[in-house]
């Protein structure tokens, strides 16, 4: 009876590891098997204000495989628009961010300062749009990342220039 118990206390514990593992792999692997479609939105007249400033995504950490970006941005006075060529790694819960720091490469240079969260990101490539809530000084935000707020990693800066 007492090889029984143990048995059986074998077989739980090694159920309740398998399932989290498997669980946790599910989380990582599921963008990757299962990717949303690229986006494709068109700025409307509306949102094209005059041109602020524009970058360039890049790869951040070269020696990183999995967190990358490319492609380009334009600021308007009233929008951030991701360009139909911007392209990232997939993952959980990307957002959009404005930050006030320029030259932006790890991932302390976004959380020692105060951004402006735009939004979660809607696919991993296209184009996208997001609205610069009201009062926002552009001028004070060289930078727009995408970011993971699941594990508060940096994904992709873009270094903004500004336009004219």
């Amino acid at each position: 009876m007492r090889r029984f118990w143990r048995g059986l206390r074998i077989f739980l514990f090694g159920g309740v590891l398998g399932t989290g593992f498997g669980f946790a792999l599910g989380i990582f692997f599921f963008p990757y098997l299962f990717p949303p479609p690229p986006a494709a939105e068109q700025l409307s007249e509306a949102d094209r204000s005059p041109l602020v400033a524009n970058g360039t995504f890049i790869h951040a950490d070269p020696s990183d495989p999995v967190h990358y970006g490319s492609g380009k941005v334009s600021v308007y006075e009233k929008t951030v628009f991701l360009e139909s060529d911007f392209n990232v790694g997939p993952g959980p819960k990307y957002h959009v961010y404005l930050v006030p720091k320029a030259n932006v490469r790890k991932a302390e240079d976004v959380k020692e300062t105060m951004f402006i969260d735009l939004g979660r990101l809607r696919a991993f490539q296209g184009s996208q749009r997001y609205a610069i809530p009201a009062g926002v000084d552009l001028k004070q935000y060289p930078s727009v990342v995408i970011w993971c707020e699941a594990f508060g990693v940096l994904i992709s800066p873009a270094d903004l220039k500004p336009a004219g």
